[in-house]
């Protein structure tokens, strides 16, 4: 299987564990945004004690750039939230709204997983805004109110439903002041997606365009006849980036959605001694004055990359497909 033919990738990654100057084994599923004139990623690290193979905890680093593809990271981490109840913090997504940058985040619990929203100045100090209710994660906040509201999506996960387990689905729910939360509403099902029979789930914060909201989102796969695909005895689910465009004014809306993935582990270095081969996991959109979308995603949960595409060409996809059969 292959990316999509408007898809453009470098020859390499553009964050892995060898560019962090700390305890570092998996660097991946950043966050990624513009903000006072520079690039800005907040990266995921899986970090590992004296054996390589067998990680012992995780934390969020901090990486800038001038360009968007050569990347210096911070020389520590910038958040840790752990202790009492509050186990680990991970996979973040940034978004800038009126100036000011926030980061939508997991978090593991004691008594479940719950998804965290807080605010940053300067990466060093983070205001934690508000926590959910368990299961929730993979919350991402679009660039602007819609209606004089907050707007988020999320991936509630419904285990003890008649779906059974891992049938999750995209939701949208907004909020006065990014603390209280409601009008929940289903924006897409995995049934939906023709890639996905497991699961799905937001990625990058939206970007706008005059079509419609441009999302990407994740989508999983599982192969119960795969074997021994990463470090684990056994990984039998792949994802892969897909494409989606939602209403401006009512984003629970869908208005297109491209029938195949948009992306997909399909360069070396995307596998490479993968922590879990196969899979694709989109965290940072940023649209740029010439038309293109910089794309950056975790491949294989190891390393950090960074595709291109041209976001017309995106938004031609959602709608009209690629002709191809």
């Amino acid at each position: 299987m292959k990316s999509s033919s408007i898809i453009r990738k470098p020859d390499r990654p553009v964050l892995t564990a060898k560019d962090i100057p700390y305890n570092a084994r998996l660097i991946f599923n950043a966050g990624v945004t513009k903000y006072n004139g520079k690039y800005v990623m907040v990266f995921r690290n899986d970090y590992c004690g004296d054996d390589p193979y067998k990680l012992t905890g995780t934390n969020l680093g901090l990486a800038t750039s001038d360009d968007g593809v050569n990347w210096t990271a911070a020389p520590e981490p910038c958040f840790v939230m752990e202790g009492g109840e509050y186990k680990r913090a991970y996979d973040p997504r940034l978004t800038v709204i009126d100036g000011v940058c926030y980061m939508c985040f997991a978090l593991d619990t004691l008594h479940g997983l719950c998804g965290g929203i807080a605010k940053t100045e300067d990466f060093a100090y983070f205001d934690v805004i508000s926590i959910s209710e368990p299961d929730n994660r993979n919350m991402v906040l679009f660039p602007e109110k819609i209606g004089g509201n907050f707007v988020r999506l999320d991936r509630p996960m419904p285990v003890y439903s008649r779906r059974h387990r891992d049938r999750f689905d995209v939701w949208l729910s907004e909020s006065p002041d990014l603390e209280f939360w409601g009008r929940h509403r289903l924006v897409c099902g995995v049934e939906d997606v023709p890639f996905a029979d497991d699961k799905i789930g937001p990625a990058a914060p939206p970007v706008r365009t005059d079509k419609g909201w441009l999302t990407l989102f994740h989508a999983v796969a599982l192969d119960p006849t795969r074997g021994k695909n990463g470090w684990e005895d056994k990984w039998q689910k792949s994802y892969t980036g897909g494409v989606m465009l939602l209403d401006l004014q009512d984003p629970s809306k869908v208005l297109g959605m491209y029938q195949k993935p948009l992306l997909v582990c399909d360069r070396p270095y995307e596998e490479e001694d993968g922590f879990r081969k196969d899979v694709i996991f989109p965290g940072g959109l940023i649209a740029e004055d010439d038309g293109t979308v910089k794309i950056y995603y975790g491949a294989s949960d190891t390393v950090e990359c960074m595709a291109q595409a041209s976001a017309d060409e995106l938004v031609r996809l959602c709608l009209e497909g690629d002709g191809e059969a």
